[in-house]
């Protein structure tokens, strides 16, 4: 997630495949999160409202 984050930052977009990587693991911590406590929680939710705010970006996906 780090190297999607860092990417989008640095361009303003991901490419496909990071985009992939990014809408995976989004899912991945909307499963694991509620399941989480503490500073656990916290740490993985910031992980998750960066994922969202990424792919929900305007530009969204480059095309193919």
């Amino acid at each position: 997630m780090a190297g999607c984050v860092s990417t989008w930052l640095q361009a303003g977009h991901i490419d496909d495949r990071l985009w992939d990587i990014l809408a995976a693991r989004e899912q991945d911590l909307l499963r694991v999160v509620p399941e989480l406590r503490d500073g656990e929680a916290l740490y993985y939710q910031r992980l998750l409202d960066m994922a969202v705010l990424i792919l929900e970006a305007p530009d969204g996906p480059p095309p193919a």
